[in-house]
């Protein structure tokens, strides 16, 4: 007997679900294209049509202006080197100190955690982090900016709920055979995490990545800032006018300075895009995992 399948209802409720969610689609996407084609525009036809979604007269003249300066290398390298250092580090100690208090009910554990909670509400502020660099003489190096920000309190609590959340049965198991709190998490956790250290590699890659703040605190040499502040002084520059007179000529300049920042964003998110499609089936399921999970 052939079957007989119910088509499902299309009701007033999924057409405003539709609705909403291709709304919400455009308003993310639209200011996206209008920078990349802000940043292909000519001068002329950006003052004409700023909202723009694609260029009539490209041309890649921010970008030429852009990567013809050569600090731009120097922050691609800086940039590149606080990631493959700071996110290894990152990662290491956010998963050893996530893994330590959410297993066990040893002496003081309570006290650990709410000693890094309340981190999250209060710190003791920029200078006193600048005064312990300076004495550990870590200013104006890599390090200060890698060491600034090792562990995101967030970043842990979202891992530790994740651990909380994998069956203790496994871990007694292993530990009836012998094996001790490294091998436990090298060989049983950490194999059942991969979608929460997916989650906060991406988090951390961004955060490091983006790492802007640190780094204008503690680097004065010029060589090793990354790229961020070097995009901010190409685009601070392009807005110096040289033997400019006219009033005309001086908003010339400053429409081109739109299109040299909408080339150093695009330069600037590039990379992570790159990255994310590698991590992103693994994203959904850490972040619900492990903020859901108490």
């Amino acid at each position: 007997m052939a079957k007989v399948y119910k088509r499902k209802r299309f009701d007033a409720v999924d057409v405003l679900v539709v609705t909403l969610l291709t709304l919400w689609m455009l308003l993310i996407i639209i200011p996206f294209v209008n920078a990349i084609a802000i940043s292909f525009a000519t001068q002329k036809e950006y003052v004409d049509n700023p909202l723009m979604l694609f260029p009539s007269e490209p041309t890649l003249k921010s970008y030429e202006l852009l990567f013809n300066d050569y600090r731009i290398w120097t922050g691609f390298r800086t940039s590149f080197l606080i990631v493959l250092i700071g996110v290894p580090a990152n990662m290491l100690l956010t998963t050893v100190l996530a893994y330590g208090t959410s297993r066990g009910d040893y002496p003081g554990k309570k006290i650990i955690i709410g000693g890094i909670l309340f981190t999250m509400l209060f710190n003791g502020g920029i200078i006193p982090l600048y005064l312990q660099m300076k004495e550990f003489h870590l200013t104006n190096t890599l390090w200060s900016v890698v060491l600034a920000g090792t562990v995101n309190v967030f970043y842990f609590v979202i891992m530790r709920n994740y651990f909380q959340s994998l069956p203790e049965s496994l871990i007694e198991s292993a530990r009836l055979d012998g094996a001790g709190e490294w091998r436990v998490l090298g060989h049983i956790i950490l194999p059942l995490s991969k979608p929460i250290i997916a989650t906060l590699t991406l988090f951390y890659l961004v955060d490091r990545w983006n790492e802007w703040y640190n780094a204008l605190i503690f680097i004065r040499d010029t060589e090793m800032q990354p790229l961020q502040l070097v995009l901010r002084s190409i685009v601070m520059e392009s807005r110096i006018v040289n033997n400019v007179t006219s009033a005309a000529a001086m908003e010339q300049m400053q429409n081109f300075d739109m299109s040299v920042k909408m080339a150093a964003v695009i330069v600037t998110i590039l990379p992570v895009m790159c990255v994310y499609p590698f991590l992103q089936k693994h994203f959904a399921q850490g972040v619900m995992v492990g903020a859901v999970k108490a």
